[in-house]
């Protein structure tokens, strides 16, 4: 897994979403409740922009049809059944990396 570091982003403990551009992957990265999740931008609904909408009850909301994902697993709600793709993420001071895998590390891991 490598890391990197979010351009342009530091981390007060304030909740914000934003859409950055890191290690070749559209992220939608959301400060909330005192931590920081990064999830794939794309909502697998309708192709919504997810960093255009909120967080409620531990949950980003589609700005187009309101589905939900969850922070931490990236899990829609249930009916859904879709999902978005979740990497962790580091707070260092106030600076946030986040970790992605090439796509041989993930085959990888699906072997183990």
């Amino acid at each position: 897994m490598e890391w990197y570091l979010v351009p342009n982003v530091e981390y007060h403990g304030q909740t914000f979403l934003k859409r950055v551009k890191v290690g070749g992957k559209s992220i939608c990265l959301v400060g909330y409740d005192g931590e920081v999740f990064a999830l794939g931008s794309k909502c697998p609904h309708a192709g919504g922009d997810l960093s255009q909408g909120w967080c409620k009850d531990g949950t980003v909301v589609c700005p187009l049809h309101r589905y939900t994902f969850d922070l931490r697993t990236g899990k829609g709600s249930a009916g859904q059944n879709d999902y978005v793709n979740t990497y962790p993420v580091e707070v260092k001071g106030n600076a946030v990396y986040v970790g992605i895998s090439s796509f041989w590390e993930n085959i990888k891991q699906i072997f183990k």
